[in-house]
Protein backbone atom coordinates (compact mmCIF):
# COMPACT_ATOMS: atom_id res chain seq x y z
CA UNK A 1 0.00 0.00 0.00
CA UNK A 2 1.38 3.41 -0.98
CA UNK A 3 2.16 5.76 1.89
CA UNK A 4 -0.13 8.72 2.36
CA UNK A 5 1.73 11.86 1.32
CA UNK A 6 -0.71 14.51 2.50
CA UNK A 7 -3.53 14.99 4.96
CA UNK A 8 -6.97 16.45 4.43
CA UNK A 9 -6.97 19.76 6.29
CA UNK A 10 -10.02 20.11 8.54
CA UNK A 11 -11.39 23.18 10.27
CA UNK A 12 -13.88 22.65 13.09
CA UNK A 13 -16.49 25.32 13.78
CA UNK A 14 -17.99 24.81 17.23
CA UNK A 15 -16.22 23.37 20.26
CA UNK A 16 -19.02 21.95 22.37
CA UNK A 17 -19.20 18.26 23.22
CA UNK A 18 -19.40 17.18 19.58
CA UNK A 19 -16.72 19.55 18.31
CA UNK A 20 -14.32 18.41 21.05
CA UNK A 21 -15.04 14.78 20.29
CA UNK A 22 -14.37 15.20 16.57
CA UNK A 23 -11.12 17.12 17.14
CA UNK A 24 -9.90 14.56 19.66
CA UNK A 25 -10.76 11.66 17.37
CA UNK A 26 -8.79 13.17 14.50
CA UNK A 27 -5.74 13.59 16.74
CA UNK A 28 -6.16 10.10 18.21
CA UNK A 29 -6.23 8.52 14.74
CA UNK A 30 -3.18 9.85 12.87
CA UNK A 31 -3.67 7.32 10.07
CA UNK A 32 -7.08 8.74 9.19
CA UNK A 33 -5.53 11.18 6.74
CA UNK A 34 -7.08 14.11 8.56
CA UNK A 35 -5.40 17.09 10.22
CA UNK A 36 -7.04 19.75 12.38
CA UNK A 37 -5.88 23.14 11.08
CA UNK A 38 -8.26 25.34 13.07
CA UNK A 39 -10.88 25.26 15.77
CA UNK A 40 -13.28 28.17 16.24
CA UNK A 41 -15.79 28.67 19.01
CA UNK A 42 -18.15 31.51 19.85
CA UNK A 43 -16.47 31.72 23.27
CA UNK A 44 -12.72 31.56 22.49
CA UNK A 45 -11.66 30.54 26.01
CA UNK A 46 -13.11 27.07 25.46
CA UNK A 47 -10.50 26.47 22.75
CA UNK A 48 -7.67 28.51 24.26
CA UNK A 49 -7.83 26.53 27.50
CA UNK A 50 -7.77 23.20 25.65
CA UNK A 51 -5.06 21.12 23.98
CA UNK A 52 -6.13 22.73 20.68
CA UNK A 53 -5.06 26.26 21.65
CA UNK A 54 -2.29 26.20 19.02
CA UNK A 55 -4.87 25.96 16.22
CA UNK A 56 -7.46 28.30 17.75
CA UNK A 57 -9.00 30.68 15.23
CA UNK A 58 -9.94 34.08 16.62
CA UNK A 59 -12.11 35.43 13.81
CA UNK A 60 -14.17 33.02 11.74
CA UNK A 61 -13.83 35.35 8.75
CA UNK A 62 -10.13 34.42 8.68
CA UNK A 63 -10.78 30.69 8.15
CA UNK A 64 -9.35 30.82 4.62
CA UNK A 65 -5.88 31.71 5.97
CA UNK A 66 -5.66 28.17 7.36
CA UNK A 67 -6.37 26.71 3.89
CA UNK A 68 -8.84 24.02 4.95
CA UNK A 69 -9.97 21.28 2.59
CA UNK A 70 -13.08 20.71 4.70
CA UNK A 71 -14.97 22.79 7.26
CA UNK A 72 -17.03 20.85 9.79
CA UNK A 73 -19.80 22.99 11.27
CA UNK A 74 -21.12 21.78 14.64
CA UNK A 75 -22.11 25.11 16.15
CA UNK A 76 -25.49 26.61 15.23
CA UNK A 77 -27.63 26.98 12.08
CA UNK A 78 -26.92 30.73 12.08
CA UNK A 79 -23.29 29.90 11.24
CA UNK A 80 -24.46 27.93 8.21
CA UNK A 81 -26.70 30.80 7.14
CA UNK A 82 -24.03 33.49 7.56
CA UNK A 83 -20.85 31.67 6.50
CA UNK A 84 -21.89 28.57 4.56
CA UNK A 85 -21.58 30.05 1.08
CA UNK A 86 -18.22 31.61 1.96
CA UNK A 87 -16.90 28.27 3.23
CA UNK A 88 -17.94 26.62 -0.03
CA UNK A 89 -16.01 29.15 -2.08
CA UNK A 90 -12.81 27.73 -0.59
CA UNK A 91 -13.48 24.15 0.54
CA UNK A 92 -16.00 21.38 1.14
CA UNK A 93 -18.50 21.76 3.97
CA UNK A 94 -20.11 19.32 6.40
CA UNK A 95 -23.22 20.82 7.97
CA UNK A 96 -23.91 19.49 11.44
CA UNK A 97 -26.84 21.90 11.92
CA UNK A 98 -29.12 21.04 8.97
CA UNK A 99 -32.02 22.89 10.60
CA UNK A 100 -30.42 25.80 8.74
CA UNK A 101 -31.92 24.41 5.53
CA UNK A 102 -35.44 25.03 6.79
CA UNK A 103 -34.69 28.45 5.30
CA UNK A 104 -35.17 27.94 1.57
CA UNK A 105 -32.91 30.91 0.90
CA UNK A 106 -30.07 29.29 2.84
CA UNK A 107 -30.49 25.98 1.04
CA UNK A 108 -30.61 27.67 -2.37
CA UNK A 109 -27.53 29.81 -1.71
CA UNK A 110 -25.43 26.89 -0.45
CA UNK A 111 -26.45 24.59 -3.28
CA UNK A 112 -25.56 27.33 -5.76
CA UNK A 113 -22.19 27.98 -4.10
CA UNK A 114 -21.34 24.26 -4.04
CA UNK A 115 -22.18 23.93 -7.73
CA UNK A 116 -20.35 27.09 -8.81
CA UNK A 117 -17.15 26.17 -6.96
CA UNK A 118 -17.30 22.39 -7.51
CA UNK A 119 -17.46 21.72 -3.77
CA UNK A 120 -19.13 18.96 -1.80
CA UNK A 121 -21.84 19.73 0.73
CA UNK A 122 -22.25 16.95 3.30
CA UNK A 123 -25.11 16.32 5.72
CA UNK A 124 -24.45 13.61 8.34
CA UNK A 125 -27.24 11.15 9.08
CA UNK A 126 -26.62 11.47 12.83
CA UNK A 127 -29.40 9.79 14.78
CA UNK A 128 -31.51 9.20 11.65
CA UNK A 129 -31.70 5.42 11.38
CA UNK A 130 -32.37 4.32 7.80
CA UNK A 131 -31.30 7.58 6.15
CA UNK A 132 -29.89 5.83 3.07
CA UNK A 133 -33.10 3.84 2.56
CA UNK A 134 -35.19 7.01 2.86
CA UNK A 135 -32.97 8.68 0.27
CA UNK A 136 -33.35 5.73 -2.10
CA UNK A 137 -37.13 5.75 -1.83
CA UNK A 138 -37.23 9.52 -2.37
CA UNK A 139 -34.97 9.31 -5.42
CA UNK A 140 -37.22 6.63 -6.91
CA UNK A 141 -40.26 8.78 -6.20
CA UNK A 142 -41.72 6.04 -4.03
CA UNK A 143 -41.61 7.79 -0.66
CA UNK A 144 -45.14 9.00 0.06
CA UNK A 145 -44.94 10.06 3.71
CA UNK A 146 -42.38 10.44 6.49
CA UNK A 147 -42.83 11.33 10.15
CA UNK A 148 -40.06 11.67 12.73
CA UNK A 149 -40.97 11.71 16.42
CA UNK A 150 -38.37 12.80 18.96
CA UNK A 151 -38.97 12.31 22.67
CA UNK A 152 -36.60 13.94 25.14
CA UNK A 153 -36.36 14.99 28.76
CA UNK A 154 -37.36 18.66 29.19
CA UNK A 155 -33.81 19.55 30.28
CA UNK A 156 -32.48 18.35 26.93
CA UNK A 157 -34.51 20.91 25.00
CA UNK A 158 -33.29 24.37 23.99
CA UNK A 159 -36.34 26.00 22.53
CA UNK A 160 -37.65 29.30 21.25
CA UNK A 161 -41.12 30.64 21.97
CA UNK A 162 -43.83 29.49 22.12
CA UNK A 163 -42.37 26.02 22.68
CA UNK A 164 -40.07 27.23 25.48
CA UNK A 165 -43.00 28.21 27.67
CA UNK A 166 -44.84 24.97 26.89
CA UNK A 167 -41.78 22.96 27.87
CA UNK A 168 -41.25 24.98 31.06
CA UNK A 169 -44.74 23.94 32.14
CA UNK A 170 -43.98 20.22 31.78
CA UNK A 171 -43.78 18.71 35.26
CA UNK A 172 -45.28 15.23 35.55
CA UNK A 173 -46.96 14.27 32.29
CA UNK A 174 -45.60 13.46 28.85
CA UNK A 175 -46.44 16.45 26.65
CA UNK A 176 -46.48 16.83 22.89
CA UNK A 177 -44.94 20.24 22.23
CA UNK A 178 -45.35 20.22 18.46
CA UNK A 179 -46.86 18.21 15.63
CA UNK A 180 -46.68 19.46 12.07
CA UNK A 181 -44.35 20.17 9.19
CA UNK A 182 -40.61 20.16 9.90
CA UNK A 183 -39.97 23.51 8.22
CA UNK A 184 -42.06 25.36 10.80
CA UNK A 185 -40.51 23.45 13.70
CA UNK A 186 -36.83 24.04 12.90
CA UNK A 187 -36.71 27.75 13.90
CA UNK A 188 -38.45 26.86 17.17
CA UNK A 189 -35.99 24.12 18.11
CA UNK A 190 -32.86 24.74 16.02
CA UNK A 191 -30.54 22.76 18.29
CA UNK A 192 -32.83 19.83 18.96
CA UNK A 193 -34.36 18.67 15.68
CA UNK A 194 -31.38 18.27 13.38
CA UNK A 195 -32.40 14.62 12.93
CA UNK A 196 -35.74 15.80 11.52
CA UNK A 197 -33.97 18.27 9.24
CA UNK A 198 -31.65 15.53 7.98
CA UNK A 199 -34.74 13.44 7.28
CA UNK A 200 -36.30 16.29 5.29
CA UNK A 201 -33.15 16.60 3.20
CA UNK A 202 -32.98 12.84 2.57
CA UNK A 203 -36.69 12.76 1.73
CA UNK A 204 -36.14 15.32 -1.00
CA UNK A 205 -39.31 14.48 -2.91
CA UNK A 206 -41.28 15.57 0.17
CA UNK A 207 -38.97 18.20 1.65
CA UNK A 208 -39.36 20.29 4.78
CA UNK A 209 -42.99 21.17 4.03
CA UNK A 210 -44.29 17.59 3.73
CA UNK A 211 -42.08 15.70 6.16
CA UNK A 212 -43.85 15.69 9.52
CA UNK A 213 -42.25 16.12 12.92
CA UNK A 214 -43.46 15.49 16.47
CA UNK A 215 -41.52 16.83 19.46
CA UNK A 216 -42.39 15.27 22.80
CA UNK A 217 -41.21 16.35 26.25
CA UNK A 218 -41.11 13.53 28.80
CA UNK A 219 -40.06 14.39 32.38
CA UNK A 220 -39.52 10.69 33.13
CA UNK A 221 -37.33 10.00 30.12
CA UNK A 222 -33.92 8.46 30.71
CA UNK A 223 -33.13 8.28 27.01
CA UNK A 224 -33.47 10.16 23.78
CA UNK A 225 -35.95 8.28 21.57
CA UNK A 226 -36.23 8.81 17.82
CA UNK A 227 -39.08 7.06 16.01
CA UNK A 228 -39.12 7.16 12.22
CA UNK A 229 -42.30 6.18 10.35
CA UNK A 230 -41.83 5.68 6.62
CA UNK A 231 -44.64 5.15 4.13
CA UNK A 232 -43.90 3.86 0.67
CA UNK A 233 -45.99 3.17 -2.41
CA UNK A 234 -49.24 1.24 -2.70
CA UNK A 235 -48.72 -1.98 -4.72
CA UNK A 236 -49.96 -1.86 -8.35
CA UNK A 237 -52.63 -4.37 -7.40
CA UNK A 238 -53.90 -2.01 -4.70
CA UNK A 239 -54.19 -2.53 -0.97
CA UNK A 240 -52.13 -1.01 1.81
CA UNK A 241 -48.81 0.81 1.27
CA UNK A 242 -45.44 -0.41 2.43
CA UNK A 243 -44.57 0.93 5.88
CA UNK A 244 -41.43 0.79 8.01
CA UNK A 245 -40.99 1.97 11.59
CA UNK A 246 -37.65 2.26 13.36
CA UNK A 247 -37.13 3.22 16.99
CA UNK A 248 -33.73 4.36 18.26
CA UNK A 249 -33.38 4.50 22.03
CA UNK A 250 -30.24 6.34 23.07
CA UNK A 251 -29.65 6.38 26.87
CA UNK A 252 -28.70 9.85 28.02
CA UNK A 253 -28.43 11.75 31.28
CA UNK A 254 -30.96 14.65 31.33
CA UNK A 255 -29.20 17.77 30.10
CA UNK A 256 -26.16 15.89 28.79
CA UNK A 257 -27.15 16.04 25.12
CA UNK A 258 -29.63 17.94 22.99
Amino acid sequence: MAERTSSRRVGIVGFGNLGKYLAEQIVANPDSGLEVVFVWNRTPDAVLSSTFSAVALDKLEDFRTRKPDLVVEVAHPDIVRDYGASFLEHCDLLVGSPTAFASQDTEDRLRKAAAEHSRSLFIPSGALWGAVDILKLATQGKLTALCVTMKKHPKMLKLNEPLRSLNNDVTDDVTELYSGDVRSLCPLAPNNVNTMAAAAMAAHNLGFDRVQGRLVSDPNASSHVVTVDVTGPVPPSGGVPMTVQTVRNNPATPGAVT
